[in-house]
């Protein structure tokens, strides 16, 4: 039997499920492109299926326009056919791009107040909150598992923490356009504000007594993991609801955090399922 989590007076978590958020815990970075190029044919058919999203240019082989058909939606700018070394080009360095590009604006911010909102209902909900996790790579690969996991927003701290790049985007496969990528000014307010609408927050710590499994991960749950090496900040760890484990065996002491991200979401989304 799996040992329900409990809180410091010994009784299950009982916050509210409609805790209010602070405001100020999201501003707009300076550090923001006004453009990026998105490449790839997932990351540039799920970009032109979300609404929010703003072309300036569709750069596609002649193959690349025929396999997307009608699904160029109105309004997206007219395909500039090209060939693949045009293409290569316009990008990165060792992009992969299959024929298609799109230069489009970043999405515009999310505020964690709008991610909690759409949430106000759900008795079951999973977020996830990184602390310091730098790679774009790994950031777009959490985002690709909470996505196919039923995750419903990935919470970043806005410093040290990357923008909205090709590199993330392409990473991401698509998820960039169907998960929220909330960023905030600080990660223990953030938990705060998470508690007081209701979620219980956990740690992944490879110190902590339990693991993940023997956490009850069915309600309203926010997974919190740190970056690679040094693990969660003291005060995140302290902010924390609880710490749980991924119990590791071999040789191996650690998992890459994207990993890791995906071996918890894939937990918890059993323990949804089930109760």
């Amino acid at each position: 039997m799996r040992n329900k989590v409990r809180n410091k007076a010994g009784k299950p978590n009982a916050r509210g499920a409609h805790g209010h958020a602070q405001r100020g815990q999201h501003r707009s970075s300076p550090r923001r492109a006004s453009q990026l190029w998105i490449y790839g044919r997932h990351p540039v058919t799920a970009a032109l299926a979300n609404p929010a999203r703003r072309f300036h240019q569709l750069v596609l082989t002649r193959e690349a326009k025929e396999a997307l058909g009608a699904r160029i939606p109105h309004g997206a700018p007219n395909p500039k056919l090209a060939g693949a070394q045009e293409i290569t080009a316009l990008l990165p360095e060792g992009a992969t791009h299959q024929g298609f590009a799109a230069l489009a604006e970043p999405l515009p911010l999310v505020a964690i107040e709008d991610a909690l909102g759409r949430l106000a209902d759900a008795p079951k909900a999973c977020l996830l909150v990184l602390d310091q996790v730098t790679d774009p790579r790994n950031i777009g690969a959490i985002l690709r598992s909470a996505a196919a996991l039923d995750a419903a927003a990935v919470i970043v701290p806005d410093r040290r923490s990357p923008l909205e790049t090709a590199v993330l985007a392409k990473a991401a496969s698509g998820a960039l356009e169907t998960v929220d990528l909330v960023r905030v000014t600080n990660i223990a307010r953030a938990l705060d504000v998470l508690k007081g609408a209701g979620f219980w927050c956990i740690g992944l710590d490879a110190a902590a007594p339990l693991t993940l499994a023997d956490t009850d991960l069915s309600g309203r749950i926010t997974l919190v993991l740190g970056s690679e090496g040094r693990g969660l900040r003291r005060l995140v760890a302290k902010s924390c609801d609880s710490l749980a484990a991924l119990p590791m065996g071999g040789p191996m002491e650690s998992l890459n955090v994207s990993a890791a991200a995906a071996i918890a979401l894939y937990e918890a989304a059993i323990q949804r399922n089930d109760r």
